[in-house]
């Protein structure tokens, strides 16, 4: 998942399922100016592997919310 912040900004990023629930917390805090690349291993929060299906990766930065539509293939 690749996203730039064009000043420094505290962030979250999250995976969810197509049912609104959340299965993984990626990143949160402050990032500096830049651009970032985050890998999901495809676990969610208890370390255990996911069903193959869409997913959605949320960035939220306090002021804007961007989303990211995932297919994960197994």
């Amino acid at each position: 998942i690749r996203f730039g912040l064009p000043e420094p900004r505290n962030i979250s990023l999250k995976v969810y399922n197509l049912l609104g629930q959340e299965v993984a917390d990626l990143s949160g805090g402050w990032h500096d100016i830049g651009f970032y690349e985050i890998t999901w291993d495809s676990r969610n929060m208890f370390g255990e592997q996911v069903a193959s299906g869409v997913y959605i990766a949320v960035l939220t930065d306090g002021r804007e919310r961007r989303t990211t539509k995932m297919l994960l293939l197994k």
